[in-house]
């Protein structure tokens, strides 16, 4: 048996490869397109577990997909692999609606057809983890209570939208087909490796290029924080006991604003790499026009997965920010990789 990992060479993707060969000995199995948010320095990395292989390949073809199952057997799935920039989805919103919607179906199809065929006790100890986003909830006011699994779906962006539409699909292939999925929703995720596109790491890039450090509109939009390496735990706790047909919501208990994170960034950019001239990265922040339909705040109610999975966040925001920055400042060529993918023709 196998298991199968989609976008195991993205952030959160590479990070769930880490968890799992540490603690199983079935293969892993990766399946990346490797766009542009696959870096090569990380696939150099994951390349020396022996127990791991990768697949370039995309969603979007079906064949491969039937293949797969058919070659390796899988008896779990963990679906990692979206486009997951706001920005880019504002921008260039078809991509997400093929790669999140289309392609979830393409797997969900191929996954079925593979599991509807199998014996009896192999098809109740398959599993579809469903890898998604709080942002299918849209925003809270600032008295509401946090997002729970019965919170409505109301996305405001077109990345949360055709997250949204991957979810209703996995739950679909569950009532209608009786196929094993759970679907995760986690909060917003940092930790090393992250793309230099997304807020920590630009604030960091930024700050040592001595470019200005952007902040939209007044940066008090208030996120949850959770660290990759405590998100990777629950969907490992997810494929193992949860209940077939649920959702969990993975969150990290850390509600700050944008502009509280950068200062705790820039505040340790100034103890760990500080300016020739003793002044603080704090005068390079710079407050740009706010993202269309900036949702304002997210916050996520874990309890479910605490109480069902026997899961809770172990990192706390002050000690994972040090960790991810301190990793930024020891991996120059793994930032210039990603920097370099992110540029045109890259």
């Amino acid at each position: 048996m196998a298991i199968l990992i989609t976008g195991g060479v993205g952030f959160i993707g590479s990070h769930f490869v880490e968890t799992l060969v540490s603690r199983t000995d079935e293969l892993i199995v990766n399946l990346d397109s490797m766009a542009y948010s696959a870096v090569p320095k990380t696939l150099e990395l994951l390349n020396g577990y022996a127990n791991h292989q990768f697949i370039q390949g995309s969603l979007a073809d079906q064949a491969l997909l039937t293949s797969l199952f058919e070659r390796y057997k899988f008896d779990k799935i963990f679906h990692l692999a979206a486009e997951s920039h706001v920005d880019n989805s504002i921008e260039s919103p078809s991509i997400f609606i093929e790669t999140n919607i289309v392609g979830t179906h393409n797997l969900l199809q191929a996954a079925y057809r593979y599991w509807k065929d199998i014996k009896e006790d192999e098809q109740a100890a398959f599993r579809f983890i469903h890898v998604s986003t709080d942002e299918v909830f849209g925003s809270l006011e600032a008295d509401e209570a946090p997002f729970t699994e019965d919170s409505i779906y109301r996305p405001n962006s077109p990345y949360s939208a055709s997250k949204a539409g991957s979810d209703h699909l996995a739950r679909a292939y569950f009532q209608t087909y009786g196929l094993p999925v759970i679907t995760t929703n986690c909060s917003n995720n940092y930790g090393p490796r992250q793309l230099p596109e997304k807020l920590i790491p630009t604030v960091i890039t930024k700050a040592l290029s001595n470019q200005d450090i952007p902040l939209y509109g007044d940066g008090q939009q208030i996120r949850d924080w959770l660290n990759v390496k405590d998100h990777c735990n629950a969907l490992l706790l997810a494929s193992q006991r949860g209940k077939i047909g649920e959702s969990y919501n993975i969150g990290g208990n850390c509600e700050i604003t944008n502009k509280q994170l950068v200062m705790q960034i820039i505040d340790h950019l100034d103890e760990m790499r500080p300016l020739a001239s003793g002044q603080s990265y704090k005068g390079q922040i710079k407050h740009v026009e706010d993202r269309l339909g900036h949702d304002r705040r997210y916050a996520i109610n874990s309890q479910k997965a605490q109480n069902q999975l026997g899961w809770q966040p172990n990192w706390h925001i002050d000690d994972g920010l040090k960790d991810t920055v301190d990793w930024y400042l020891d991996n120059v060529e793994w930032l210039q990789s990603a920097k370099k993918s992110l540029s045109p023709g890259g």
